[in-house]
């Protein structure tokens, strides 16, 4: 009992330090719910498996997703197209991959720049904070007309 007790512990204690990234899958049950959550910004790929452009990708989105984790009301999210075609129809998708970003429940930008862990960490950075301040003058203006 003993033993089973200290390797429960181990792998509690060791499970964050091997955990996967903060990339989560949406899907048709779960899109509309999540992009719509108050003061978060969703960052979502749109792919499909037979796309060489999404295979090439490779560790990509995760490696975002990692260096992503712990900042707050952002989000790494994906969607496969091959198995949600509503949700990609839902959100305009056309091409692969696509790279969206959401906030509040709008599509506030679209990523069309280089595919790297950098360059779309400081996108989704500064596009969030857009969103957040574009959001938070809104809710002036609203509460000025009451």
């Amino acid at each position: 009992m003993r033993n089973g007790i200290h390797l429960f512990l181990f792998v509690l204690l060791t499970f964050p330090l091997f955990s996967h990234s903060e990339v989560i899958t949406l899907a048709s049950d779960t899109f509309s719910d999540k992009i719509k959550e108050k003061d978060t910004a969703w960052f979502v790929k749109f792919c499909v498996p037979w796309c060489k452009h999404c295979k090439n990708l490779g560790t990509l989105w995760d490696d975002l997703g990692k260096a992503i984790e712990g900042t707050d009301e952002i989000e790494i999210g994906e969607v496969d197209c091959g198995t949600d075609k509503p949700v990609c129809s839902k959100a305009d998708i056309h091409s692969y991959p696509t790279f969206k970003l959401f906030y509040d429940g709008e599509e506030v930008a679209r990523y069309r720049g280089s595919r790297d862990v950098d360059s779309l960490k400081n996108f989704v950075l500064e596009e969030a904070d857009k969103a957040a301040t574009n959001a938070q003058a809104q809710q002036l203006d609203s509460d000025r007309e009451l």
